[in-house]
C-alpha cells in the first residue's frame, strides 16, 4: 500500500482507482460493473438491496438506450434517491450531498448553494437534479460515458482552499457513506461554514483524535502586533510530491514540511505552495 497524502487522509482508494468509462463493445460483466459504480457514487456508498435496484433503467443502459449520464440521471431522480436524501433530509444537506454525489466535490460558496435552493423553490426536485447533470462542469469532467467520481479532495492550483477543506467534511474516507457513520446524519454539515467561508481542519480519519464530525477548536491567537479577531494561526503540512499543475519538479525536497501561517496570509501561502510543486496534506488551526 503506498503512503502519502492520499493514504493518510483516507482517500487512497479514490486516488488509485482510474475513472470508469463505458466503451462500445463492452461485455455484460463490464456493463454490470459500471452499474454498480453508478449506484455506489450516486447513492453515496450506501448498500443497495436487490429489490431496490432499478431494473428498467439498468436494462436500457445495457441495451445502449441510455448513456452513463442518463443512467446516473435515472438513479438520481428515482424514489430510492429521493427517499434517502430529499424527503426526510434538511434542504442544505440535500444540496451539499448532490454536489458530492453528482459533481464529486463540495459547494464552492454561499451563492452556489443559494442558486440550488432557488431551483428547488421554483422548479422542484427533478430540475435540481438536472441542474447538475446538464451543467458544463459535468460535461467537461464526466461527459456522457464516465461514471462521476469524488474529485474535490485533489489539492490543485487555482482551486478555492475553503472548498478543498470542505470536501473532507463530506467525504471521510473511501469507505464512508453519505449518511451513516456520521454524527451530522441528515443535518447540514457545511451550511455555517459556507456562509462564513471558513476553511476547516483537514484531519485523517485514522489519526489520533479524529472524529466523525469536526470538533470545537480552541484556536491559538497571535498576541501583540497583528492580534485581531482574525488572528488565528494555521498549520499547513506539505508533501514533496511532483506537481502536475505548474512545475514538473517539486521544490520541496524533504518528504514533509510544516508552515505556520496567519489567517490573512493563508490563501497566498496556499497558492505559493502549489506554484513550487508541493501538495497540501493537511490544514488545521493550531
Amino acid at each position: 500500500m503506498p503512503f502519502g497524502p492520499a493514504s493518510r487522509l483516507g482517500v487512497s482508494l479514490f486516488d488509485e482507482t482510474p475513472p470508469i468509462e463505458w466503451i462500445p463493445g463492452q461485455s455484460e460483466e463490464e456493463k454490470e460493473s459500471i452499474i454498480q459504480a453508478v449506484y455506489r457514487q450516486v447513492l453515496g456508498n450506501a448498500y443497495v438491496m436487490e429489490s431496490e435496484r432499478l431494473a428498467i433503467p439498468e436494462s436500457q443502459f445495457k441495451l445502449g438506450e441510455f448513456s452513463v449520464r442518463e443512467f446516473v440521471r435515472a438513479v438520481a431522480k428515482s424514489d430510492l434517491y429521493r427517499s434517502r436524501f430529499f424527503d426526510n433530509t434538511a434542504r442544505y444537506r440535500f444540496i451539499e450531498l448532490n454536489f458530492r454525489h453528482l459533481l464529486g466535490r463540495a459547494p464552492r460558496d454561499l451563492e452556489e448553494t443559494r442558486l440550488h435552493s432557488t431551483i428547488l423553490d421554483t422548479k422542484g426536485f427533478e430540475a435540481e437534479i438536472d441542474s447538475y447533470l446538464d451543467s458544463d462542469e459535468y460535461q467537461d469532467n464526466f461527459g456522457e460515458n464516465f461514471v462521476p467520481y469524488i474529485r474535490g479532495y485533489k489539492s490543485v492550483a487555482i482551486q478555492n482552499m475553503v472548498q478543498f477543506t470542505h470536501t473532507f467534511q463530506l467525504v471521510r474516507g473511501a469507505s464512508s457513506s453519505s449518511l451513516k457513520g456520521d454524527l451530522a446524519g441528515k443535518s447540514p454539515k457545511l451550511n455555517s461554514l459556507v456562509i462564513q467561508s471558513i476553511a476547516t481542519p483537514v484531519v485523517s480519519p485514522a489519526s489520533d483524535g479524529a472524529t466523525f464530525r469536526t470538533p470545537a477548536l480552541g484556536s491559538r491567537y497571535r498576541q501583540g502586533v497583528g492580534a485581531s479577531s482574525d488572528g488565528k494561526v494555521y498549520r499547513i503540512e506539505v508533501t514533496g510530491y511532483r506537481s502536475k499543475a505548474v512545475n514538473a519538479v517539486s521544490k520541496f525536497r524533504r518528504s514533509n514540511q510544516v508552515f505556520l501561517v496567519p489567517y490573512e496570509q493563508l490563501s497566498q501561502e496556499y497558492q505559493r505552495i502549489h506554484q513550487q510543486g508541493g501538495i497540501i496534506a493537511s490544514v488545521s488551526v493550531v
